[in-house]
């Protein structure tokens, strides 16, 4: 991209132009792969530039130090400065359009931990740019969005990691072997939940105030639809908001459901039910659950795998506790717990997939098959970058799993901001729509509660949206319309 309109600003169709020459076949080749091996010596560097880097992904960051960390992307420079001062070498950026413009020749690899709402067309574009993707969870906004992603990584081959850290832990490599074993048996329900939000969420959206001079306001907001500024928004406290987060769910089930989509192999659930304390449209609820349903399925091991149940719960919520549980253990463990409920045993893990126990006290013996990872998250990407296409050993949560798993994730979101519809959501994942929601239904979501008491009784004067279409409300949710100037590349055929 050659031109700026204004500081911090690329034109529509310098950005619109820049996507669709690197989808049409234009890949910048990484300097690792200048002699047609795709393959760097593991004691060679990778150049990476970070985006988002003033909360977790500093953190990722400094884990990457065993690589040359030659750009950072924020912004908020204020909150970014300890990553600027850490990195004091690394070129520094408000617009990753920018960045990879003027970076993309010299650059192997990004880490990206923006708000939700960006991922999907940061990492985009980096894919289509031929560069290696580590993104933060949830992977992506929208069902789309991850479905994008997922394809384009197998188009351009390069090797990604969502950062979801337990995939490389332990725990979810026990379950997995546990469940394939037939430990507990047949498990057709699955309870999990989580101890988020720890942020305000159930708010109506804020007044307008003044933008710090630090932030470039409009490029925090990029593909979603502008509104004024407020300090409840960023830093960090914009999970809570249904245009730039998603919520509890979003934030943490990428960490604590992960064990269940990859134990019990799932795929795309087949129908969604959401329920929450006082649903608004701008902002996620106090406290959800929802129930999505998935399809007998074929197993790749000798367990049978029938249609399953997975019920979440957050806010405070959690599963009742099953008869046996012991007295006085706490549920809730580094965040959040699962229960797999089979027919011969209970499989019960923390968040990341802690630790996982039977309920009976039986410690398995099963065959071990998953490879174990003797790095941390970031070092697995890493190592899988440096490893050409051909040969590739892929990082533990890569976007062709990651991806899949992502869309279960988004797909409760969807089943919260649908729950109006007062019915079980039919959905059909291979086309990324739902079935059972008719052209001519409707439905308004609530803006302000304004919940009042006079004199000892209590006053309800809540306002709501225009009644909506719900099939075009649904639709926007699936797949967004970004504002002008944002864009994404095409889907991959």
């Amino acid at each position: 991209m050659s031109k700026i309109k204004k500081k911090n600003t690329l034109s529509r169709r310098d950005f619109v132009n820049k996507t669709m020459a690197a989808t049409a076949g234009f890949t910048i080749v990484p300097s690792f792969a200048v002699s047609g091996l795709g393959y760097k010596a593991p004691s060679d560097k990778l150049n990476i530039a970070g985006i988002g880097v003033g909360g977790m992904g500093f953190g990722n960051l400094k884990r990457m130090e065993t690589e040359n960390i030659v750009g950072l992307c924020d912004v908020d420079w204020k909150y970014s400065d300890r990553a600027f001062k850490h990195f004091p070498n690394a070129k520094k950026f408000k617009d990753f359009r920018k960045m990879y413009d003027e970076m993309g020749k010299s650059i192997d690899a990004v880490i990206i931990a923006t708000a939700d709402h960006t991922h999907a067309i940061t990492a985009a574009q980096a894919i289509a740019m031929g560069k290696h993707v580590y993104l933060q969870k949830p992977l992506t906004h929208t069902v789309y969005e991850s479905r994008l992603l997922t394809n384009l990584t197998k188009k351009h081959k390069v090797a990604t990691q969502m950062g979801n850290q337990g995939a490389s832990g332990e725990g979810v490599n026990l379950i997995s072997e546990w469940l394939a074993n037939n430990e507990i048996g047949e498990v057709t329900k699955v309870e999990a939940f989580t101890d988020r939000p720890i942020w305000p969420q159930g708010q109506p959206r804020p007044d307008g105030m003044p933008v710090p001079d630090t932030l470039d306001w409009d490029l925090f907001i990029g593909p979603a639809k502008t509104r004024p500024y407020n300090a409840m928004y960023t830093p960090w406290n914009w999970r809570g908001w249904w245009d730039f987060g998603t919520g509890a769910l979003g934030d943490m089930a990428c960490h604590i459901l992960h064990p269940v989509f990859v134990g019990l192999e799932l795929g795309y659930p087949t129908s969604a039910q959401g329920s929450s304390t006082l649903l608004l449209a701008d902002s996620a609820p106090t406290a959800q659950k929802v129930s999505l349903n998935f399809p007998k399925r074929k197993s790749s091991s000798k367990m049978n795998l029938p249609g399953v149940e997975v019920i979440w719960y957050d806010g405070g919520l959690q599963p009742d506790k099953p008869e046996g549980w012991p007295d006085g253990k706490n549920m809730n463990h580094a965040g959040g717990g699962v229960i797999f409920h089979g027919t011969k045993d209970k499989l019960i893990c923390g968040c990341y997939g802690m630790d996982p126990w039977l309920l009976s006290g039986r410690v398995p013996d099963a065959p071990k098959f998953r490879r174990r990872i003797e790095v941390d998250h970031e070092q697995d990407w890493i190592r899988a970058a440096k490893e050409s296409s051909a040969n590739r050993v892929e990082a533990s949560s890569h976007f062709g799993d990651a991806g899949p798993f992502n869309e279960m994730v988004v797909m409760g979101v969807l089943a919260v901001r649908l729950q109006n519809l007062n019915k079980r959501l039919e959905w059909d994942g291979a086309n990324m729509k739902f079935t059972n929601i008719n052209d001519n239904e409707e439905l308004k979501i609530i803006t302000k509660d304004n919940f009042e008491i006079h004199d000892g009784h209590p006053t309800f004067k809540k306002e709501y949206t225009d009644p909506m279409n719900a099939n075009k409300f649904a639709q926007e949710l699936i797949k967004h319309e970004y504002r002008d100037g944002w864009s994404l590349p095409e889907m991959p055929k």
